[in-house]
């Protein structure tokens, strides 16, 4: 196996790890993920305003999701390796149980697309740029009409 498919299987594991953490719905367990595997001067790009950086930033992200949506389930449907960089494709589904976004619940399930790119270092995430599709969010939750 060459060290650039030796890196692949790395990265590709470390985004497993991630997605099983993420889709267990187990806080715990994912703040326990994300202090394992994003490196502490880890970079996040999201629209979602953070007051925190590294993985705090994650973890205020999976605060953030699980609230309003407790089963929620994030499926790659592509993934694609480039060089040091991992691009996911996803589909993600959940009941709005909780407050999202200073809306109160209103137990609607939404399916939405985002697109995710993650940088590794040494094994770890140094950095990742997300886009989700939040009209489809919104839009499903009932929050804005067209």
């Amino acid at each position: 196996m060459s060290d650039a498919q030796e890196q692949q299987a790395l990265n590709t594991a470390v985004f497993e790890r991630l997605h099983d953490a993420v889709n267990s719905g187990e806080l715990e367990l994912i703040s326990k993920t994300i202090a394992e595997i994003v490196r502490p001067d880890a970079i996040l790009h999201t629209s979602l305003p953070l007051d925190v950086s590294g993985p705090a930033a994650f973890l205020r992200v999976w605060e953030i999701l699980l609230r309003a949506y407790p089963d929620i389930h994030v499926a790659p449907e592509d993934v694609i390796h480039a060089g040091d960089k991992l691009v996911a494709r996803q589909v993600v589904t959940g009941t709005n149980l909780g407050e999202y976004m200073g809306h109160a619940p209103t137990g609607r399930t939404v399916t939405y697309n985002e697109i995710f790119i993650f940088r590794f270092v040494d094994g770890r995430i140094a950095e990742v740029w997300g886009v989700a599709d939040v009209f489809a969010q919104v839009r499903q939750l009932g929050l804005v009409t067209l």
